[in-house]
């Protein structure tokens, strides 16, 4: 997918245009930002935006987040326990100390695989 940015309110404007007119290209709208699809006919559109507005609009080329093959089980089975924990306002250093799931440190400093 094709992340599309922007940062001033004309580009905003035009990005909102695109979206109402092209409706086909647009995976999903967030305000500034919109996911679309990874075809020709939406890269022309994003190209578009920023050949108008320069740098006030960013494209990224996105991929699915697989989280299978970026994570390790222990991280998905913290997230899954963290989540279903009795007080909801335990944090999670709290929550992980003195257990086998992953030190918060760690996985701040773990990049995902990819």
């Amino acid at each position: 997918m094709l992340l599309v940015v922007t940062y001033s309110r004309g580009a905003r404007g035009t990005l909102r245009n695109v979206c109402r007119t092209h409706e086909d290209v647009v995976v999903r709208r967030f305000g500034r930002v919109a996911l679309f699809a990874e075809t020709e006919f939406a890269a022309f559109h994003a190209l578009r935006l920023r050949e108008k507005h320069g740098a006030d609009v960013q494209i990224e080329r996105t991929e699915p987040f697989n989280e299978f093959a970026a994570l390790d089980a222990e991280v998905r089975e913290a997230a899954t326990a963290y989540e279903a924990r009795d007080g909801p306002s335990i944090p999670y250093r709290a929550f992980a100390a003195g257990t086998d799931y992953p030190d918060p440190d760690d996985l701040r400093n773990s990049e995902l695989d990819r």
